[in-house]
């Protein structure tokens, strides 16, 4: 298990993917979860002004940043700038062109490498084809630029051919991006752990008096889709 901080660059993850529905603040969550259970120190920001994930199911981690304000943003990645540590930013779904505005203007991708910050975007996709689209002006705007991680979010849809058939899962390989697969999840599972706005940690620990209604098997399903998943995170370094 990681814990020492001292010799790691501080890291910004972003966890986008434009559209809504894709499942971007799943994986945000998923995150949030494994630094917590790795001992990793991390900072959350929630730019949903309307239901943010990250302020409901971890609010002793996380804050709101307004997208669209620059200064906000400058704060977010002076601040792991001097603490050394990782800071996770939750993208509400139609932010892509205020980051990207953001980080032209303001030359961030040259002035993180100038620093020691590692930027990280995590390309949340489902199987249709408006995530290829996405994809796809990610890699002409950013190409190697970026820490680029797809992920194929399974809860949203398992057949990726559009994908495949595109060429650009190639393409991003091609340009160094990793990719993780986030595996189906049963949906009545997580419409319970949305319903009483709960972590994956609290979930996975409840008893079968506890109010969140999760049973035995449910419980125990939790467990092994975080193992599985945290298992592709060891391994992508995050």
């Amino acid at each position: 298990m990681q814990s020492e901080e001292s010799a790691s660059p501080a890291r910004l993850h972003f966890v986008g993917g434009e559209k809504g529905g894709v499942g971007k603040s799943l994986m945000a969550r998923v995150l949030a979860q494994y630094f917590i259970d790795r001992q990793l120190p991390f900072k959350g920001f929630d730019t949903d002004k309307s239901h943010g994930a990250l302020l409901r199911f971890y609010a002793d981690y996380a804050e709101p940043v307004v997208i669209d304000r620059y200064e906000a943003l400058d704060g977010v990645i002076e601040s792991i700038a001097q603490s050394r540590q990782r800071a996770l930013v939750d993208l509400a779904a139609q932010s892509y062109s205020s980051l990207t505005q953001w980080m032209d203007d303001s030359g961030v991708v040259e002035v993180a490498n100038e620093i020691g910050v590692t930027l990280t975007y995590w390309h949340v996709m489902d199987a249709g084809r408006d995530s290829v689209d996405l994809l796809r002006n990610l890699l002409d705007r950013f190409g190697n630029r970026l820490q680029l991680i797809v992920v194929l979010n399974e809860v949203r849809g398992t057949e990726f051919e559009i994908l495949k058939a595109s060429g650009q899962l190639t393409r991003a390989e091609s340009l160094g991006a990793s990719v993780m697969t986030l595996r189906k999840l049963s949906d009545a599972t997580m419409q319970k752990i949305d319903q009483f706005s709960t972590s994956f940690w609290a979930a996975s620990q409840s008893t079968d008096h506890s109010p969140t209604g999760l049973a035995l098997f449910e419980r125990q399903r939790i467990k092994v889709w975080l193992h599985k998943t945290y298992e592709q995170l060891d391994l992508l370094q995050v």
